[in-house]
């Protein structure tokens, strides 16, 4: 990964050689300012601008766990070594995780397609020495914390500001620990109904293999085979039973469970090709 990542920043700077050359977000202005060039002596300080100008983010803070995957995220998109990053800008953000630095980062400011701009530009300050930051459980200013560990800030270079703030890890990482939660949620439904089964005495015909495989919805297949292993030595799922067939909201479990199962399928598979 090193390796990687500092060859695609030595061809951005050696792209960069040529004065002539004009790249929209490295040498130029961002958005309305896009025709307004930036000297190569101003890159530094147009990185600076950006993380400030969008490091806006309003409402609740966001809860420690959600801003560690939101670092171990930004590490991973940017150690593929397509971002034209420097290798010292990543090995800070891995310093950061690794010693339980955690940005303070607000719920409210991501642009969605655009990107988690005030999210991310809040998760970046540190690097350059600003903002606020978790550590041992205390609010305490970032420049206090690189003091402490003596770390010297971050001189971010052409186009680092647009890679650190241009992603979707504030929205992945909520959502991968949404579908972490929903993961044994999915798990304990199947069982709480396999309990709900023996406690109403009810039939297990209705979760027959015969029947699902009618309409094999993968999700719904697997319920009614999850529900009927968990049964499978049940004293009370193997007597006799007096009523002709159940109420139908047991007997649509592997229907509902399984449209959760399949929903919860696709949504994963979505999230797994964004990181």
């Amino acid at each position: 990964a090193a390796n990687k990542i500092t060859a695609c920043r030595n061809y951005l700077d050696k792209k960069l050689d040529d004065e002539s050359a004009v790249f929209y977000g490295i040498n130029t202005g961002f958005g309305f300012l896009q025709n307004v060039q930036i000297d190569a002596t101003q890159t530094e300080q147009l990185q600076y601008n950006l993380l400030m100008s969008h490091a806006c983010g309003l409402g609740e803070q966001v809860p420690v766990e959600i801003v560690r995957l939101m670092l171990l995220l930004k590490i991973k998109s940017l150690s593929y070594g397509n971002s034209g990053v420097q290798l010292q800008t990543v090995t800070r953000l891995i310093e950061l995780f690794n010693h339980d630095v955690f940005p303070i980062i607000f719920t409210q400011g991501s642009l969605g397609a655009s990107g988690d701009l005030a999210p991310l530009s809040h998760l970046s300050l540190p690097l350059i020495g600003l903002g606020e930051v978790i550590h041992h459980q205390k609010k305490q200013l970032a420049k206090h914390v690189l003091q402490h560990f003596n770390w010297q800030p971050i001189s971010l270079k052409s186009k680092e500001g647009l890679a650190l703030i241009n992603g979707t890890q504030f929205m992945s990482a909520y959502g991968m620990y949404c579908l972490y939660k929903a993961s044994h949620l999915i798990k304990m439904a199947d069982y709480i109904s396999a309990l709900s089964f023996d406690a109403f005495d009810c039939s297990t015909e209705a979760l027959h293999p015969l029947i699902h495989k009618i309409r094999p919805h993968k999700g719904q297949v697997n319920t009614a085979k999850n529900i009927l292993q968990y049964l499978q030595r049940s004293e009370i799922s193997q007597q006799k039973k007096k009523q002709i067939q159940d109420p139908y909201s047991f007997r649509c479990v592997p229907q509902v469970h399984g449209a959760t199962k399949d929903t919860f399928e696709y949504v994963l598979n979505v999230f797994e090709k964004e990181i």
